[in-house]
């Protein structure tokens, strides 16, 4: 006999129980469970005394599981159809999936989307189970090339295992990198949308408490993605294999200046558009989301417009922080220092008009020991020159009311790689941000991995609610994201994260980001010039203050 303890209560059993039949014994609707703060599959059973949680759709770990899974059963279902099919899935706009097609004749329409719907629901009718087995490296590369999946035996070779997991279901065979559900049954929500020149896929997300966000369209957003979608294809940079071939090969060097390269490209471009406006445009607004490289972003446009004539004066958006008690309150009661309102609007948008009209303001500084703001600097701009702010907020209207719209060039900015680990398994834009949060943090802030994975959430719901929202208000979107620095970022990030034991809460995060890293050759960092946004993370930025 053993005890089990969930939510507080203790149950004692006397078989072996698998989770899955402990979660629908007492009315759970769960995906995966934590034991003994253990990420598990529904289909581990337990013989032991432990406390288990069972996480729903409201929980990150368990939407990871569930969209891992989904991606399965939508390769399946077309395998089904179209057994000599290409699939590869990418990031798309908001926050789904898209998915390209090769090997087929028909056409992605209304009709097809509707076979693949039929296909995918009949499988979940079925309710199939999908088992997990273990195999060695060479059993794996060996069922790959069977199904042609040669994408899957090139990334094996840098698997740092000796083995890998499958799984199986109703004869079908694959691996997503990331545990799944036990049965088909469980994938019952999902949307699909006909997306040129694939489709789209839509699944519950923890940000909205289980449930599928409504689809809004973002063309810039959009528009990005699919630039930086075949970007990584001339760049030789859409998945962890052709990036290491680069290392392999001895042509990571072009590599990474063709990177940055791209970031200069874009910086030009990006002053041109300015330039030619310049005589309305008296304020350059720029946003995105944590870890984005803003600070780095709006010192090189300020050097870019510089070689135009033109001379922008930054204002720090900080400084109009209210004093601490006057902030809002979180839902838990600490301040909320990422809520629009813990800004001194009213201030911000007469000293904006102020210096706009070629008035004198005194600026405040805000001093974040005390709490409050103080006195700052004075400061004057000449009518060419435009003033630029960078923050959260930077988009929202609500904060430059006073500033007409004319006058104001919005920059949203955002690392928006699409890398996969192989055609199946994209890498997420947000776990490339957290490591570069992670790694900043390390090193500048001394927060450990752990600090910064416990705040993670916060941010992430900060993002939704106060960047996301107003991302398609921007005139031009920036991808900040560097194809290679992954395979940077790893000799920073690997240490602090293996530093997070097994009893820790947030080693599953932890581990799931070391086992993809592990995947990467390293590349090494004096390869990285020193005016690179990624040295704002890794140090030896020259606009390091």
């Amino acid at each position: 006999m053993y005890t089990v303890k969930i939510d507080n209560k203790e149950i004692q059993y006397q078989e072996n129980m698998l989770l899955k039949d402990i979660a629908e014994s007492l009315g759970k609707k769960a995906y995966v469970a934590k034991v003994n703060n253990r990420l598990r599959e529904l289909g581990y059973y337990v013989n032991y005394d432990c406390e288990i949680e069972f996480l729903d759709l409201s929980n990150f770990e368990a939407v990871a599981v569930y969209e891992t899974s989904l991606r399965y059963l939508i390769v399946m279902a077309l395998r089904r159809l179209y057994p000599k099919v290409k699939v590869r899935f990418n990031q798309d706009a908001s926050r789904s999936l898209s998915c390209d097609i090769k090997g087929i004749d028909e056409k992605i329409d209304i009709k097809f989307i509707e076979k693949l719907k039929n296909e995918m629901d009949e499988l979940v009718r079925l309710d199939l189970p999908i088992n997990r087995r273990k195999l060695s490296i060479d059993e794996a590369v060996s069922l790959y090339k069977e199904h042609g999946y040669f994408d899957k035996t090139d990334i094996l070779k840098y698997r740092p295992e000796k083995t890998v997991n499958v799984y199986e279901c109703d004869g079908y065979i694959n691996y997503m990198f990331g545990y799944m559900v036990p049965s088909t049954g469980y994938l019952d929500k999902f949307n699909l949308l006909p997306y040129h020149p694939g489709f789209l896929i839509q699944y519950p997300r923890a940000e909205t408490k289980g449930e599928i966000p409504e689809f809004e369209d973002s063309p810039r957003f959009g528009k990005m993605l699919i630039e930086a979608r075949q970007w990584a294809e001339i760049s030789e940079g859409d998945s962890i294999t052709k990036i290491n071939r680069h290392s392999e090969r001895g042509t990571i060097n072009d590599f990474v200046n063709m990177c940055e390269t791209k970031h200069n490209n874009m910086l030009a471009e990006l002053g041109l558009i300015i330039k030619e406006d310049i005589d309305n445009i008296r304020l350059i607004a720029i946003a995105g989301p944590s870890s984005s490289g803003k600070t780095t972003f709006s010192n090189r446009l300020r050097i870019e417009l510089m070689t135009r004539g033109i001379k922008p004066v930054k204002i720090s958006m900080d400084d109009y922080y209210l004093n601490r008690e006057q902030a809002p309150k979180a839902e838990d009661g600490s301040y909320d220092l990422e809520h629009v309102e813990a800004l001194d609007i009213e201030l911000f948008n007469e000293h904006l008009l102020a210096l706009i009209q070629g008035e004198t303001v005194e600026l405040p500084s805000f001093d974040f020991k005390l709490g409050k703001r103080v006195r700052g600097h004075k400061v004057r701009v000449k009518e060419n020159q435009p003033i630029i702010i960078e923050g959260i907020h930077a988009l929202n209207e609500k904060l430059t009311h006073l500033i007409p719209k004319h006058q104001k060039f919005k920059i949203y900015i955002s690392p928006l790689s699409q890398i996969n680990i192989d055609n199946h398994t994209p890498i997420s834009s947000t776990n490339v941000r957290l490591l570069r949060r992670m790694v900043r943090d390390a090193e500048y802030r001394k927060t450990s991995a752990v600090e910064t994975l416990k705040m993670w959430p916060s941010v992430r719901s900060g993002e939704f609610k106060w960047i996301y929202p107003f991302q398609e208000r921007a005139d031009y979107v920036f991808n900040t994201a560097l194809s290679y620095e992954l395979g940077v970022l790893k000799k920073y990030a690997l240490p602090i994260l293996e530093e997070i034991n097994r009893e820790n809460e947030y080693f599953i995060q932890a581990n799931r980001l070391v086992k993809f890293l592990k995947y990467y050759k390293d590349i090494d960092d004096s390869l990285v010039p020193s005016t690179s946004l990624l040295r704002e993370f890794i140090g030896g930025s020259v606009f390091r203050e």
